[in-house]
């Protein structure tokens, strides 16, 4: 069980620092579009990013109701 728990929080850490990558990939996107123009792939771009923050704030969530748990 030791090792399941180790691969939970790797994961969960790992899914927050995909995350934070894409919204960061993402913003660099954003500038070259804004510069552009187009109107619709900005839209996308933004959506693309505050869905990232979301996960990543989730498994942040999550990440700390399992350690707090696992502390106790």
């Amino acid at each position: 069980q030791q090792a399941s728990t180790t691969d939970t929080t790797y994961n969960l850490i790992s899914v927050i620092y995909h995350a934070l990558q894409a919204v960061d990939t993402f913003h660099t996107y954003l500038r070259d579009t804004e510069e552009t123009g187009d109107t619709e792939l900005t839209g996308l771009l933004q959506s693309a990013i505050q869905q990232q923050r979301d996960l990543a704030a989730q498994a942040k969530e999550l990440l700390a109701q399992r350690l707090s748990q696992s502390g106790s």
